[in-house]
């Protein structure tokens, strides 16, 4: 069977982005139920946010470990354990009764969730021709987006409706479930198929600690890594802890009112990976596009410490849904490491570049909950809180920046006379 040809190729491309919903919808859910984990288990916001960090922490340090194993032996059993292991923390999370056992959880969770992009990544590389590729890969940024969307409203009212625990039981089932779909669509069948997976990534073995030093003495990799830190993070950090506690102390909205806002910002995330694909292709450049994607997420980030942290309502709404557009667009990122790097180093250099992403989401959360602490104790001002917890994002968005005016480019209609 030619994968690349075969029409099987979509079924597999549907269940591995149905997956990926699913697991990214697990990064942010718990930002929904902050206030009534903190009431049930009687713990302070930096407690929170150490909580909702410990996955981010686990997922961003297997990354690069992770893009080493994939491009080595292959992606397809690596997702099928993550998918697996992140239904089975969802439903620890669900039966937890002390908060150790939810942040046990959270590990398990994020330890689950560092298969999903990478191995996602290659697969798609193995299915689909690179100008497939180059089209899908807005879509699968999309999947991610719509797995924040069902983190709102439609998990809300899951919640509203079962409650909490029951709410995170079943989704934690159903994402083991997928876990089982894929070992049938990705092992299963096209063995019967005779499909030969696998043998390529073993063709080439460069030494670990030697494509670790190449790869970390890459400006280029540096650049991606800067520029993903500053533009996934603040947005991924903030959504999953602060988001909901803010739109309720500072605005006095319902959880309800909040998830249509974070919605709001999910919208412009689903906006923002296929337009911003788009609009690269048709001017033939990542890098200009991406630059001004970077300026416009400092500058939101940069008008909540203009307005005091509280901006007026419809400003408010206008902020998340261009932080979301900017969220969604950090798809390009990989756009350019398929562009600049080789594709058997794709897997290591896309985790290289991820792990920047989610270091950020590692580190603002502990961040912002350790200044609303602070303030709280000192003054007992939320607000204040709120305003001085806000140039966290602001300075991420600055690195990022950088990050992006470094990356250097390689231009598509500069390459093709060559090849001719």
């Amino acid at each position: 069977m030619d994968k690349q040809n075969s029409r099987f190729r979509w079924v597999v491309f549907a269940s591995v982005l149905f997956t990926y919903l699913l697991m990214a919808s697990q990064r942010t859910a718990p930002g929904l139920i902050t206030d009534q984990v903190m009431r049930e288990f009687n713990v302070t916001a930096s407690t929170i946010g150490l909580l909702t960090s410990i996955q981010f922490f686990v997922y961003t340090g297997l990354q690069i470990p992770m893009g080493i194993l994939a491009d080595r032996y292959g992606p397809n059993f690596f997702l099928i354990i993550g998918a697996i292991l992140t239904g089975l923390g969802t439903i620890i999370y669900s039966l937890g009764t002390h908060e150790f056992v939810l942040f046990f959880a959270r590990i398990l969770t994020g330890i689950g969730d560092a298969t999903i992009w990478v191995n996602m990544v290659l697969i798609l590389g193995q299915w689909f021709k690179v100008k497939e590729f180059v089209r899908l890969i807005g879509f699968a940024g999309m999947a991610g987006s719509l797995g924040f969307l069902l983190a709102t409203v439609p998990l809300t009212a899951w919640i509203g409706l079962l409650g909490w625990r029951p709410a995170f039981f079943s989704v934690g089932l159903l994402l083991c479930l997928c876990g089982v779909l894929l070992y049938f669509v990705l092992i299963k069948k096209p063995k019967k198929l005779n499909a030969r997976t696998a043998v390529k990534n073993e063709i080439h073995r460069e030494k670990t600690l030697a494509l670790l030093r190449r790869i970390f003495s890459n400006r280029q990799s540096w650049a991606l890594f800067f520029c993903h830190f500053g533009i996934v993070g603040a947005y991924v950090g903030f959504i999953g802890s602060w988001a909901v506690p803010y739109g309720m102390d500072e605005y006095g909205m319902t959880r309800s009112d909040v998830s249509q806002l974070i919605m709001i910002g999910m919208v412009g995330a689903l906006m923002g990976a296929p337009l911003t694909s788009w609009l690269s292709s048709r001017l033939g450049t990542i890098k200009k596009p991406y630059v001004v994607v970077h300026i416009t997420i400092l500058l939101c980030w940069a008008t909540f410490l203009l307005f005091n942290g509280n901006p007026p309502l419809f400003m408010l709404v206008i902020l998340f849904f261009i932080i979301g557009f900017g969220y969604g667009a950090s798809a390009l990122t990989f756009a350019v490491v398929r562009q600049s790097f080789p594709i058997i180093d794709s897997g290591v250099v896309s985790g290289f570049a991820n792990t920047g992403g989610f270091l950020s989401a590692v580190l603002l959360p502990s961040i912002f909950g350790m200044v609303l602490d602070h303030f709280q104790l000192a003054s007992g001002s939320m607000g204040d809180g709120y305003f001085y917890g806000f140039i966290t994002p602001v300075i991420f968005s600055m690195i990022g920046l950088i990050g992006v005016i470094c990356i250097k480019e390689k231009r598509r209609k500069a390459e093709k006379p060559k090849g001719n």
